[in-house]
């Protein structure tokens, strides 16, 4: 009768654990970023530095939010996943007292979502990616080229900006 107790005891142990799954942990699902590489509008091949970058993401005709602040050669931005497009004013400042000089970049694109598991559900993905410069008297970037139309990943560059 003892032996029947503990079998009884163990069975009911291992009963709760024979139906979970393992834990449902999302390592894969973030939307890529678009990654801008910055270029010497001299020398196309070489890497330039942006002095005193300010990234803004426009959000309403009238709103600006910071999303870096750095002297960089490339720079990683979101997207927007619930718009086609996306616009970014881009300033530099080449000395601390200095002008400041802004850009505005729109992109514009077609959001492709993509189910990544249950955990992580969907993310977007970018396709077409074309780009428009807004022409003003005093641009500092001369250039752009896409190298990437479809943005998949943040591990290589999508658009060369030449200044």
């Amino acid at each position: 009768m003892n032996k029947i107790k503990i079998a009884f005891f163990i069975l009911i142990g291992i009963i709760p654990f024979a139906g979970c799954e393992k834990d449902d942990i999302c390592v894969d699902g973030d939307t890529p970023f678009l990654i801008m590489r910055f270029y010497d509008a001299t020398d196309s091949t070489e890497f330039k530095d942006v002095s005193n970058l300010v990234v803004r993401g426009l959000v309403s005709p009238d709103t600006l939010d910071i999303i870096t602040n750095a002297a960089s050669d490339s720079i990683a931005v979101p997207l927007r996943s619930d718009f086609a497009n996306t616009t970014f004013v881009l300033s530099q400042q080449t000395t601390d007292d200095g002008p400041i000089n802004y850009d505005v970049l729109t992109y514009s694109y077609e959001t492709k979502e993509v189910y990544i598991s249950r955990a992580c559900g969907f993310i977007a993905n970018y396709e077409n990616l074309d780009t428009d410069l807004t022409i003003d008297t005093d641009n500092w970037i001369t250039s752009i080229e896409i190298v990437n139309p479809t943005i998949e990943n943040s591990d290589t560059a999508h658009v060369k900006i030449f200044h």
